[in-house]
């Protein structure tokens, strides 16, 4: 058994790696599974995938997939505010002693094929879900799909949430580009399901996937129920099936829907739908907060589309300007997320997450607010302390998962490890 110090250290190692950064293909990662015995191979594998919406719809599926009493495990990134919210089984995160002690095992053989953090990570999670004895394993790719380490895993069904520009740097700056990097998860004959727009369809039909997509195979009716989420209509072209969902917005109820269609062609019936998608759970995103007498709205919304999303919901709820929590990294396109935010804004408080070195300063945040007053802050705490001077009943925080992770358990009163954040 690994002491909380050795598990302390070999965390520190794996941390460290970020720094070496991305470095897509698939050789590195395949070479450290088969040194470990390929572990992918005990479980089924469903691969999730997309620019926005991936981590909920990923969430939702296992939710579904635990309900109709298939032994699932839910691997996501990034996390939150601790490392092991990554990876759960059965709906609970696994304990810091086993991710260590896989941890311990995995090392040595990352050191020698030169493994990048998010490979090990990949990797991990398939070492601790196999020793788990999943039945099946719903993955969220973590950039792009091709080349992303979690296509090292063979899947059964693929899910695409989206396409929209975003690390374009990487995967390319046109729609068309990063739909056919995301295509990189289909398989040919296999069973998909798709929430891309329509001028997207052929490049993804083109890999020989048996795919669903909304809006062709999969018919979405949703009715707002307000602060309560949503009640959802899906027509699959063998049946139908009605269900509520607590996920805020008119994207919240796509996502859960496009999960249903993807766990009933894995098999699942219209309880499990039911149930699974009623109890999921998705922390950071259109999450309310009780806060000091009112309510707080965190959202991950960091790239432009995400922030029409978010600014969508906003008005179909009627929310008047509100203040605003707002931290982004420097090397997103903040300026485009602010532009489809700045309506919704009263005040802009403007800070960064203490643990990512690719945040921007709020002073160089401030520039994007012209005809707002703002107000700098240098840490998500000075921030939560230049709100309380509002007494607002409703305040948004938004821009950054980081600062969301950091934000988060100042909010409920806990504590968040004190890492630095690159991935």
């Amino acid at each position: 058994m690994i002491d909380a110090p050795g598990g302390d250290r070999h965390l520190d190692w794996l941390f460290a790696r970020q720094r070496f950064g991305v470095r897509p293909g698939l050789d590195r990662v395949r070479a450290l599974l088969s040194r470990v015995g390929n572990p992918q191979d005990a479980f089924e594998t469903v691969l999730v995938g997309g620019t926005n919406g991936k981590g909920s719809t990923a969430a939702v599926l296992a939710s579904i997939l635990n309900a109709g009493g298939r032994c699932t495990s839910l691997f996501t990134s990034p996390h939150l505010t601790r490392f092991a919210e990554r990876f759960q089984v059965s709906g609970q995160e696994l304990p810091p002693e086993t991710v260590a002690i896989a941890l311990d095992r995995l090392r040595p053989h990352a050191e020698e094929v030169e493994a990048t953090f998010f490979e090990i990570v990949t990797a991990l999670g398939a070492l601790m879900f196999a020793e788990a004895g999943v039945q099946l394993a719903v993955m969220e790719v973590g950039l792009g799909g091709r080349l992303d380490s979690t296509n090292a895993l063979d899947p059964v069904l693929s899910v695409i949430s989206n396409v929209a520009l975003d690390h374009t740097e990487i995967l390319g700056h046109t729609l068309e580009a990063i739909a056919i990097e995301k295509a990189g998860i289909l398989r040919a004959g296999r069973p998909a399901v798709t929430g891309v727009a329509a001028g997207l369809l052929p490049l993804l039909r083109a890999t020989g996937a048996d795919l669903w997509a909304v809006g062709r195979e999969v018919q979405v009716r949703a009715h707002s129920l307000g602060w309560q989420g949503a009640e959802v209509a899906v027509k699959f072209p063998d049946a139908s099936v009605e269900f509520q969902t607590p996920f805020l917005g008119a994207h919240g109820a796509r996502n859960a829907a496009l999960a249903a269609a993807a766990a009933w062609r894995l098999g699942m019936g219209e309880e499990a739908i039911r149930v699974g998608a009623a109890t999921a759970h998705w922390p950071g995103r259109l999450e309310l907060l009780p806060w000091r007498g009112g309510h707080m709205l965190l959202d991950g919304a960091h790239n432009p589309d995400g922030a029409r999303a978010l600014a969508a919901t906003l008005r179909e709820l009627v929310v008047a300007p509100l203040p605003l929590i707002f931290g982004a990294a420097a090397d997103k396109d903040r300026n485009g997320v602010v532009e489809a935010l700045r309506p919704h804004v009263s005040h802009a408080i403007l800070t960064q997450a203490t643990f990512s070195p690719r945040a921007a300063t709020a002073a160089d945040l401030a520039v994007l607010f012209p005809g707002l007053p703002v107000t700098l802050t240098a840490s998500p705490q000075q921030a939560l302390d230049a709100l309380s001077t509002f007494n607002a009943p409703l305040a948004l925080a938004c821009g950054s998962l980081y600062l969301i992770g950091e934000l988060r358990p100042l909010l409920l009163g806990t504590t968040s490890e004190d890492r630095e954040r690159w991935q």
